[in-house]
C-alpha cells in the first residue's frame, strides 16, 4: 500500500444529509466473463459479489483496498460502463438497470466519471475547450451554443487553470493539468455525483495535494457528492466521510472515517492500517497485524470468509459460514467477521 502525505482540510459537515441516499447500491454483482474450466463455453467470474452501499448528497464515501478487490468494477457499474450481474444501482430513486434510455440520458447529468489516467481517458488530438465541451453536443440543452465558450472558460478558471488553455492539447499539458481538465469535463454538465476512481493515484505527490484540495472546495462550492475510488489511506483519510474496505470483491467493513482509522474492527482492515507507515504512526492506529500470502482469483475464491486463507484470526467457522456485515458486540459500526474486533 502506498502513502501520500497532504495538505487537503478536513471535509466540512456542512448541513445534514437528507434521509433518502443519492446513490443506493443493493447486492451487487459484477465482472467479467471467462473460459470454463473444461474448456467450453464461457463462465461468470464475480470481481464484485454482492456489494450494499449508499452516497448521500454532499458526502464522501470512499473505497479503498489491495489492487484486484473489485473497486474499479464497482466504479464502472455505477456509472454503466459494466452491466451488472445481479442486484440494483438506483441513482435519485431510478433503478439504472430497468430505466429506459430517456431517464437514463437524465441521469448522465448528474453521474459523471474522473478516470485514474487523464492521458487514456480524454482524447489527444481535441483541443482543450472542445474535450470540457464534448457533453454539451449530445446533451444540447444544458449550455446554449453561442454561450459555450465562455462556459469552457468558466470551468477551467474553476478547476484553477487559465482560460488560455482552452486552446491547448493534452500534450502541452502536465500530468496535473490534465486531471484538472478530466474534472471540468465532469462539472460541464453539473453533476450531483461524481465518481472518482484512483483519480490522483498517477499524479506526483506535491499534485495530488492540490488536486484533493480542489476537489473538497468543489464540493463545498457545489454540493457534489464523490464516490472515491483508492488504495492510498493517507487520501482517503483526509477527504472521506464514510469508507469502505473492499476485499475480493465483498465490503469487509463500513463506518465513518474516524471509526474505521480509530477502531477498526476487521483483521484485513488492522493489516492495511499497519501496512501504511504514515497512517500506522499515528496516535490509535492499531499494532501490526500480519498478513501473509496472496490475494485469491474471484474466479475460484474460498469458502466461507474469503479472507480466511490469509487471515490470522481464522477458525473452522470461517471456511464453513460467510459472516453477515453487521454491528456486532455493542461496536458503533459493522464488519463482516466472526471474530470482528479480536486482536491478533
Amino acid at each position: 500500500m502506498s502513502t501520500t502525505q497532504t495538505s487537503s482540510p478536513q471535509p466540512s459537515p456542512g448541513p445534514q444529509p437528507p434521509a433518502d441516499p443519492l446513490l443506493h447500491i443493493r447486492g451487487l454483482h459484477a465482472g467479467y466473463t471467462a473460459p470454463a474450466r473444461a474448456g467450453l463455453g464461457r463462465r461468470r467470474v464475480d470481481a464484485v459479489a454482492g456489494v450494499d452501499l449508499t452516497v448521500r448528497a454532499g458526502q464522501t464515501v470512499c473505497i479503498v483496498g489491495e489492487s484486484g478487490c473489485g473497486k474499479s468494477t464497482l466504479a464502472r457499474s455505477v456509472v454503466g460502463l459494466l452491466e451488472p450481474f445481479a442486484g440494483s444501482v438506483s441513482f435519485a430513486g431510478l433503478d439504472l438497470a430497468t430505466a429506459g434510455r430517456r431517464q437514463r440520458r437524465r441521469v448522465a447529468y448528474d453521474l459523471q466519471m474522473v478516470f485514474q489516467d487523464p492521458y487514456t481517458s480524454l482524447n489527444p488530438r481535441m483541443r482543450v475547450a472542445d474535450i470540457v465541451a464534448e457533453g454539451w453536443h449530445i446533451h444540447k440543452d444544458v449550455v446554449p451554443a453561442e454561450s459555450r465558450a465562455a462556459e469552457v472558460e468558466r470551468l477551467l478558471t474553476q478547476v484553477g487553470l487559465d482560460a488560455s488553455y482552452a486552446a491547448r492539447r493534452l500534450h502541452e499539458l502536465s500530468g496535473g493539468q490534465c486531471q484538472r481538465v478530466s474534472i471540468a469535463r465532469a462539472l460541464a454538465l453539473r453533476p450531483k455525483l461524481i465518481v472518482c476512481d484512483e483519480a490522483v493515484s498517477a499524479l506526483d505527490v506535491s499534485v495530488r495535494a492540490q488536486i484533493l484540495n480542489l476537489l473538497a472546495d468543489l464540493q463545498r462550492e457545489l454540493g457534489v457528492a464523490y464516490l472515491f475510488i483508492s488504495h492510498d489511506l493517507d487520501v482517503v483519510r483526509h477527504i472521506a466521510d464514510e469508507v469502505a474496505v473492499m476485499y475480493l470483491g465483498t465490503i469487509v467493513e463500513r463506518g465513518t472515517a474516524a471509526q474505521v482509522f480509530e477502531s477498526p474492527r476487521h483483521p484485513y482492515t488492522r493489516a492495511l492500517l499497519s501496512a501504511a507507515p504514515s497512517v500506522h504512526d499515528r496516535p490509535g492506529t492499531p499494532t501490526d497485524v500480519p498478513l501473509t500470502g496472496e490475494v485469491p482469483s474471484p474466479a475460484a475464491p474460498p469458502s466461507g470468509c474469503r479472507f480466511r486463507t490469509r487471515c490470522p484470526l481464522a477458525a473452522d467457522v470461517c471456511a464453513e459460514e460467510p459472516p453477515e456485515l453487521r454491528v456486532r458486540d455493542g461496536a458503533a459500526h459493522p464488519a463482516a467477521c466472526h471474530f470482528a474486533g479480536v486482536a491478533p
